[in-house]
């Protein structure tokens, strides 16, 4: 595999002298097993015997029925062991930390799901695991809390800064640079220095590999939207990244406009961002003129990131993607559409993608299709909607 430390300008190694050592090293062992066969064979012998791959590619047919307009099929990432398309990641990863040698695990989380990914393949693996976890994520995601220690894992709630996702980066990334050289850092998206971005989308880029070849068998045509929530972006790029020859297929990322664009509280990087440099790589970020982050905001705790993976910087600036937002109101619409329609209770992230999803399927012909990435499912988030809508 070619080396890939940027995404036409984004991308990059923006850290201290010390870390790089310990990324360099990273990115040799990636770039060593990943080509090798029995590193292949072991990963896809745990998607198939214990994360339950391949997931369905599921036409919704009442959801489409009740739009109007094309067929709109869900890509069922939310029926994966732990409920999301995070263990697609943890798995390679995990394995990547075995042949390393290395037996501490840290992980940062938001919505928590890549932190149970986390949790559940470091007991299957006999590892040490710490997750950093922002202190208000901790409160709206308690089940998942609970979810990590029982699993074994030590969750350390970091009160700095917002006390959301990025403050749990800076912790881990912290971490990460005093204990290095026994510890594997196992980032949860595709965003960071080189060679987390590239390395995290080849694990993720099973979600689009075998939709390509679902819907190839079951429509006998390729899509012609695929759309997916975007925070740091990595289940929307396992999704696109296997489409991005093939130029008929619309690629449709959907950012956190959390309580409107227009205000302060939201989480859209590429829709109201600027190029710069965040967690040793560049992106589009929301910043100061001082260039340091800005608070941001969603509904989502998945999703309040204030940057985006370098690889969707890329598609957005060249042109091969196209970004919108969705509300947290119409997230919670379609979150309670999707749930009364179709018997599927989807992640709040999620939500994101099916309300965007949808308004695209509306103005389509019948014979035109769209991919919504079901990147995890709602159980983590049934309380916080609960107490949001007072039912």
């Amino acid at each position: 595999m070619e080396r890939k430390e940027f995404f036409g300008e984004f991308g990059g190694t923006y850290v201290p002298e010390e870390l790089k050592v310990a990324l360099e090293d990273l990115a040799d062992n990636f770039y060593k097993y990943i080509e090798k066969d029995e590193f292949k064979e072991e990963l896809m012998y745990y998607h198939k015997q214990y994360t339950g791959r391949p997931s369905p590619l599921y036409y919704a047919e009442r959801l489409t029925k009740k739009i109007g307009g094309g067929k709109i099929y869900l890509k069922r990432e939310d029926l994966n062991h732990t409920g999301a398309h995070k263990i697609n990641n943890t798995l390679g990863q995990v394995l990547l930390a075995k042949r390393m040698g290395k037996k501490r695990v840290i992980a940062e989380t938001g919505a928590g799901q890549h932190g149970v990914a986390t949790a559940t393949v470091c007991a299957m693996f006999g590892m040490d695991c710490i997750v950093y976890m922002g202190e208000i994520d901790t409160e709206r995601q308690a089940l998942n809390v609970f979810r990590m220690k029982l699993l074994g894992a030590e969750v350390v709630p970091v009160t700095s800064g917002t006390r959301t996702l990025k403050d749990a980066v800076d912790a881990a990334l912290g971490d990460y640079m005093q204990n290095y050289r026994e510890t594997f850092y196992l980032l949860g998206s595709a965003v960071g220095p080189h060679p987390y971005p590239i390395m995290v989308r080849e694990f993720q880029s099973i979600i689009g590999l075998e939709a390509r070849e679902q819907i190839l068998e079951q429509e006998g045509k390729l899509p012609d939207y695929l759309v997916a929530c975007v925070g740091g972006g990595s289940n929307a790029i396992g999704l696109f990244h296997p489409f991005y020859e093939d130029k008929s297929v619309k690629i449709v990322g959907v950012e956190p406009a959390g309580k409107g664009i227009e205000t302060e509280d939201h989480a859209a990087s590429i829709t109201k961002g600027k190029e710069g440099i965040i967690h040793g790589f560049k992106c589009y970020t929301l910043a100061d003129n001082k260039g340091e982050p800005l608070p941001v905001y969603s509904i989502a705790a998945g999703l309040d990131y204030p940057g985006v993976g370098p690889e969707h910087s890329f598609y957005k600036k060249s042109g091969r993607g196209d970004y919108t937002y969705a509300t947290d109101r119409e997230a919670l619409e379609s979150f309670i559409e999707l749930s009364k329609v179709e018997g599927i209770i989807p992640a709040l992230e999620s939500s994101h993608a099916v309300a965007e999803g949808c308004k695209i399927a509306e103005k389509l012909d019948k014979d035109q299709i769209v991919i919504i990435n079901m990147s995890g499912r709602g159980d983590k988030d049934v309380n916080q909607v609960k107490d949001f809508l007072k039912m």
